[in-house]
């Protein structure tokens, strides 16, 4: 269960780094801050995302779907 709310929490920290973009360039701040920091946060994040999904069904902790078959 901990694996899983650990998951959702980077979820959204991802959302809010997306939603940190869109204010910079709504604002016009391109000079100011580089936009490339966010976008490697969000990579970094999802990432560490797959990692921890990886990492939690090879271990059981996190039960894939069955086959539809």
């Amino acid at each position: 269960m901990l694996i899983k709310i650990l998951i959702g929490g980077l979820l959204l920290l991802m959302l809010y780094s997306l939603f940190q973009a869109m204010r910079v360039m709504m604002q016009g701040d391109h000079a100011k801050t580089n936009m490339s920091k966010f976008i490697g946060r969000r990579v970094l994040l999802s990432a560490i995302i797959i990692l921890l999904i990886i990492i939690g069904v090879a271990t059981g902790l996190i039960e894939a779907n069955p086959r539809p078959y």
